[in-house]
């Protein structure tokens, strides 16, 4: 695929996540996808799989939201196989604080399909709103 079809396909799954729907996304990854967050905490480290993605990343983190989350991009920028998104999320924890993180993924496709995605995000929100990621 182009940079601008890849660009596209990751623009479509945001526009969706934007509204709280997050299945585009996870049918856009490839079954062996790797999604590395980073930081330092306990839910830093990277997720092998998607089915690892969905059981012990994105599973537990519902659990901590009041609500829909919503991630909505602001800017998209693609070269070759590689997309990178800005975007901020916005959801309320059943703790009671907002999570409110800004975001910057950087995507990497092949065949239609992400491959990897890395994550860079304010760890220090994480640490001061979502509890301890049990692994």
């Amino acid at each position: 695929m182009t940079a601008a079809e890849n660009k596209q396909l990751v623009r479509a799954a945001f526009d969706a996540w934007a509204t709280g729907d997050i299945r585009p996304l996870i049918a856009a990854m490839a079954d062996d996808v790797t999604w590395t967050v980073g930081g330092h905490n306990s839910w830093s480290g990277s997720f092998r799989g998607k089915d690892s993605v969905r059981r012990d990343l994105l599973a537990p983190l519902g659990e901590q939201f009041d609500g829909t989350y919503t991630s909505t991009a602001s800017r998209f920028v693609a070269e070759d196989d590689v997309v990178v998104v800005e975007t901020r999320g916005s959801v309320a924890t059943k703790a009671g604080p907002r999570y409110d993180n800004q975001y910057c993924f950087v995507f990497r496709l092949d065949g239609g399909k992400i491959r990897e995605i890395t994550e860079y995000l304010d760890t220090q929100l994480v640490a001061e709103v979502l509890p301890e990621l049990a692994r």
